[in-house]
């Protein structure tokens, strides 16, 4: 398997690489791709880890080398948030970015497999599927927007509060990825009971966990390492299940026929084709049911605001 990924030379990129340099499978290969002069000496750092995952860095303004032969492309190329910033801020720099590399994916990959970590991946993904489509490779069993970080994110904070051990914890995370999108499903949470405060109180730290990293950085930067881990989770993954381990469930911002959304997080079985099957998110309580409901005008404004953005480039 070769893993790209694009944006390799920044906060999140660097870290991804490293947790993919350790944690890909035996003799993959890493790609790594930004248009940064040092992107090629980060490759040549990794490169002196001993595992059998070979690496290669490319910079420069054309990613194609890096791109060809691609079975799994991460993108996390982009600006970061500052404090002050919502995910919203940050759509004309990064949505213009989104759409040219992922042209540039359908051109020289177009059966890669695509996880976009870029925010905000409301309405990035819903870019990249409309450039796919005009480019006319368009899979969306291929197609991911990485919403894991909203899912470890709920894990740590559920541990936090009830003493359990993080790793024991699970979360089902379901909606988007910015703000009152982000629906933690607590009710499901195996071995445990919130009143109903505290799950007001856990769900709006979950929403806003990326403006309390923002803040705590004093203008530093934003969630690097913790969307860094969370995206080699789910690009190992995958990795995993296009090479055939099953029973591999992840969720993630998808074009999965949900009936409420164009695009939704959900959990998905990975095959060797990418989406094997979307998987049912559960029954809802009242509280979470009415959330959903009220996120979803917020949702299809960003998914149509993607739309728009595409459309417009071709006037």
């Amino acid at each position: 398997m070769k893993v790209t990924v694009l944006g390799a030379a920044g906060g999140i990129g660097q870290a991804l690489a490293l947790l993919l340099k350790l944690d890909l499978p035996e003799n993959s290969s890493l790609s790594l791709y930004d248009i940064a002069a040092v992107t090629p000496g980060v490759a040549k750092d990794l490169s002196h880890i001993p595992t059998s995952v070979k690496v290669e860095g490319y910079a420069g303004d054309d990613p194609s080398p890096a791109l060809e032969g691609a079975d799994v492309v991460l993108i996390c190329a982009g600006v970061a948030r500052k404090p002050g910033m919502d995910r919203s801020d940050l759509f004309n720099i990064n949505a213009s970015i989104i759409f040219k590399l992922v042209a540039k994916v359908a051109e020289v990959a177009p059966e890669a497999c695509i996880g976009i970590i870029t925010n905000p991946v409301n309405t990035t993904v819903a870019i990249a599927s409309e450039v796919l489509k005009k480019a006319g490779v368009y899979n969306k069993n291929k197609l991911f927007g990485i919403t894991t970080l909203d899912v470890i994110r709920a894990e740590d904070f559920v541990a936090e509060k009830t003493g359990l051990p993080a790793e024991h914890v699970r979360v089902n995370v379901i909606g988007g990825h910015s703000g009152t999108t982000i629906l933690p499903v607590l009710s499901q949470v195996q071995g445990v009971h919130f009143s109903d405060q505290e799950v007001i109180e856990l769900t709006e730290r979950i929403q806003n966990a990326g403006t309390e990293v923002v803040e705590a950085k004093a203008g530093g930067g934003s969630a690097t390492l913790s969307m860094a881990r969370a995206a080699s989770i789910f690009g190992v993954n995958l990795v995993q299940a296009l090479l055939g381990k099953q029973g591999i469930i992840q969720n993630a911002y998808v074009d999965g026929g949900n009936a409420c959304s164009p695009f939704f997080t959900q959990p998905l079985l990975l095959g060797k084709n990418g989406i094997e099957r979307v998987l049912p998110f559960g029954e809802l309580s009242p509280f979470e049911e009415q959330k959903k409901q009220e996120m979803l005008s917020v949702l299809h404004a960003d998914i149509q605001k993607g739309i728009d953005f595409v459309l417009n480039k071709d006037e």
